[in-house]
């Protein structure tokens, strides 16, 4: 079967960005706290978490990992266009700048030449995320990331659910289950998705596009593990 795994990292919009309507709808919880201090706290727990949703947050990069060839592409968002290949012994990696819009038209251009897709904790998170931001953006997605149930997708695989036996156990990050199962975190580079906001900000976008495949190439190794010890999946 052709798989690819993927990855996406987002960025939360300025407050700025948003009229009064919607920072008061935003913040309706943290205005209704009497401590001023409190107060304060949840307006700035509510900005941290803006990256969280498609409505409030952009799509600033998206790594994709074919499973057979080990062969990857980073799309990112930055300044200006560019298109890098770096090589990792027999492995290609290409890192691709654009806008969002570019970012998630190449991404939906990868998508549909593969059978089946790997994520972690990608049904909860990335795949609706990209579905929305698309759509928003005027872009038609070329397949249903979202289709079948939680508990039976006929094309996607995402790990979390699976690990967990969909929610049976406890749920661990994807830098806890990388260093219980031996493999490399991505987290052990300096970097985390807590970062991305910031990152992005300061125009590291690079460093951002490098972060996300690193996710990828970790999920990829996660996946084969899963697949040889814990399915019958030839």
């Amino acid at each position: 079967m052709s798989a690819v795994v993927f990855d996406i990292e987002t960025s939360g919009f300025p407050p700025e960005e948003f009229d009064k309507a919607e920072v008061d709808y935003l913040m309706k919880g943290a205005d209704k706290e009497e401590d001023e201090e409190k107060r304060q706290q949840m307006k700035d727990e509510v900005v941290k978490q803006l990256n969280l949703w498609p409505l409030t947050a952009k799509v600033v990069a998206i790594a994709l990992l074919n499973v057979d060839s080990g062969n990857g592409i980073s799309l990112y968002c930055a300044d200006e266009e560019s298109e890098v290949e770096k090589k990792d012994g027999d492995k290609t990696f290409v890192y691709v700048a654009g806008d969002e819009k570019k970012v998630l038209q190449k991404f939906w251009e990868y998508m549909i030449k593969f059978e089946y897709f790997v994520t972690f904790n990608g049904r909860s998170f990335d795949c609706p995320f990209v579905m929305l931001r698309s759509a928003i953006l005027g872009i038609k997605p070329s397949r249903d990331l979202m289709i079948g149930t939680r508990y039976q997708s006929p094309h996607h695989i995402d790990l979390l659910e699976e690990l967990t036996y969909h929610g049976t156990t406890r749920k661990f990050n994807l830098d806890f289950y990388c260093k219980s199962f031996g493999i490399e975190s991505p987290k052990s580079h300096g970097i985390t998705g807590y970062d991305i906001n910031d990152y992005y900000r300061a125009k590291r976008f690079s460093e951002i596009a490098e972060y996300c495949m690193g996710d990828v190439i970790a999920t990829a190794q996660l996946y084969k593990k899963w697949k040889e010890y814990l399915t019958g999946i030839k």
